[in-house]
């Protein structure tokens, strides 16, 4: 049963979420407040978080680059309607993905779903089933690890499953729809600020946030390709 930390001031709302989600099959605890949430993530140890932006106290910002300096478990957040700068500061600071108030239950729990399933051994499609050197970043698709320099690097799992996907293909070029579907499991109506945003955090950890990027290429006007030159 994947368990939710759900991180949530709205009482009418945390109660009406949480429900829902228990009759989707999910275990979960909420929050009322930033400070509880991040108390209950050792004891409570949850496969996913749902973070509403919208906090008193400690902001859901601050709240999601706290909760990526521990770990990287799976972080939803919550935004309301139209709120398009929150949507990309909260990608930038390290949620896997977002959805908007009004919060559908069925929504959602698929955007959950899909969340772990990145999280899980789905990530080993059986592509290419061993580690692989590209120059100074090492690829342990079996392990479900990368290394850069010799370096251990932390990826949050839409991170790790975007340098997957593109490093499956060296040199190909994947548009963002394609990345979207393939990533987040976003059919036409996603959102590409995901992939961008995305694309951002893995290169600031590959060390390659400006110049010319060795590994996460840009090609204007079509997507991205994965290169090791």
């Amino acid at each position: 049963m994947p368990r939710v930390l759900m991180i949530e001031d709205d009482l009418d709302v945390r109660d009406a979420v949480r429900l829902a989600l228990r009759h989707q099959g999910h275990e979960v605890f909420a929050a009322g407040t930033g400070e509880e949430g991040l108390e209950q993530l050792r004891p409570f140890r949850p496969d996913v978080v749902v973070l509403d932006l919208m906090l008193p106290g400690i902001s859901g910002l601050d709240v999601c680059r706290r909760i990526r300096e521990r770990g990287q478990v799976p972080i939803i957040m919550v935004t309301a309607m139209g709120d398009d700068n929150d949507v990309v500061t909260g990608l930038e600071a390290g949620a896997d993905d977002y959805v908007v108030k009004p919060v559908h239950a069925r929504v959602l729990d698929a955007r959950i779903r899909a969340v772990l399933r990145s999280h899980d051994a789905s990530l080993s499609d059986g592509v290419r089933p061993r580690a692989e050197s590209h120059g100074e970043l090492v690829i342990d698709r079996v392990g479900l690890a990368v290394t850069h320099r010799g370096e251990p690097v932390a990826l949050a799992p839409s991170e790790f499953r975007l340098l997957l996907t593109l490093s499956a293909s060296p040199g190909r070029v994947f548009s963002r729809q394609e990345l979207l579907e393939a990533v987040w499991e976003h059919s036409y109506y996603g959102d590409i600020r995901l992939v961008d945003a995305c694309v951002k955090r893995l290169r600031g950890k590959l060390g390659e946030l400006g110049g010319d990027p060795r590994y996460i290429q840009t090609v204007r006007g079509f997507g991205y390709r994965f290169g090791s030159r």
